[in-house]
């Protein structure tokens, strides 16, 4: 038990970090807090429960410090990365939805299967492609989103300035070559809880 509490608090002193200046995305781009139509507040509120989840799901399992991604965007959870087996899935939905604050879940979890170089390297060719078409256009504020591709299938994650914006990014991501589906979590900024001032 004094095991699971050290563990704890060392992944709550790694995982804190100063909200003030960045948060670190879901795929692991920096997102400027200036740059989020979030309030502070409402970022904070995110900030820690994403932070609670992330070290509840490693006291569930260690493995998914590394496996499992989560992020938080006006109290919606959503989780992407690959588990062993369906069970674990729902285990971690449940574990999500038993999170305070939580508004809804969307997992995106995948169930692992034999590793396959060529569709690896497609995948992430695919993300860095629409990650360039993103930054490139200059009526889509590109820092407000996450991309992760998995078998051709684009996940975006994020917070649009406009409706207007948020089809730009569907469409940008359906222009990519060998793209199959895009599943598109992007929040419009007038349907958050709190708006920025």
């Amino acid at each position: 038990m004094k095991f699971r509490i050290l563990i704890l608090i060392l992944i709550t002193l790694f995982l804190s970090g100063c909200v003030g200046v960045s948060s670190k995305g879901i795929f692991g781009t920096g997102v400027s807090v200036a740059l989020d139509p979030r309030s502070l507040g409402t970022q904070i509120d995110d900030s820690i429960m994403q932070k609670n989840l992330s070290a509840r799901l490693v006291l569930m399992d260690k493995k998914y410090f590394l496996s499992i991604k989560s992020k938080v965007l006006d109290g919606r959870i959503f989780l992407t990365g690959k588990v062993d087996k369906p069970e674990e899935k729902l285990k971690i939905t449940k574990l999500a939805w038993e999170t305070e604050g939580a508004r809804s879940v969307r997992n995106d979890i995948k169930i692992k299967e034999k590793f396959n170089f060529q569709q690896s390297a497609k995948d992430i060719l695919i993300t860095s492609q629409l990650r360039t078409a993103l930054i490139l256009n200059k009526e889509i504020k590109a820092t407000n989103y996450q991309i992760d591709t998995y078998k051709k299938k684009v996940y975006v994650y994020g917070i649009a300035l406009t409706p207007d914006e948020k089809e730009l990014v569907v469409k940008e991501a359906k222009e990519i070559l060998d793209v199959e589906d895009v599943i598109a979590s992007i929040l419009i900024v007038d349907d958050l809880r709190i708006q920025k001032n």
